[in-house]
């Protein structure tokens, strides 16, 4: 089992930044791919970032490549999502999530556990 417990999430104004952490426990974090899902109302839960077990392989989604910034640091079991240059259309749940596997996917489904999210609201 591994837990996963998110923060970091807040109200901005459109431009801002927000530095979203991941904290995770249990079995060996470290051998998990990690990922960053969100999920706006009336929406499905979509990819953001991933970064692999070794922390120089990271995957985003076109709509925050360039803004966003996936990394993890093993010691501390804890991955972090920058998020700069914030928009209205980021507003919705993050979600972190863990995967047992090398390099991470991109689909909800390939992931093994997930946190319980943190809502971040962009204003414009």
């Amino acid at each position: 089992q591994v837990q996963l417990v998110e923060s970091g999430g807040g109200l901005v104004q459109a431009g801002a930044s927000l530095r979203l952490s991941c904290t995770a426990s249990g079995r060996i974090v470290n051998m998990y791919a990690m990922g960053w899902f969100r999920q706006a109302p009336g929406k499905e839960r979509e990819f953001v970032a991933a970064i692999g077990r070794n922390d120089y392989n990271t995957y985003y989604a076109d709509s925050v490549k360039g803004r966003f910034t996936i990394s993890r640091d093993n010691a501390k079991n804890t991955v972090s999502l920058q998020m700069n240059s914030l928009k209205p259309e980021d507003t919705a749940v993050y979600y972190c999530a863990a995967e047992w596997a090398v390099f991470p996917g991109r689909q909800a489904s390939d992931y093994d556990y997930w946190g319980q999210g943190t809502q971040v609201t962009v204003s414009s």
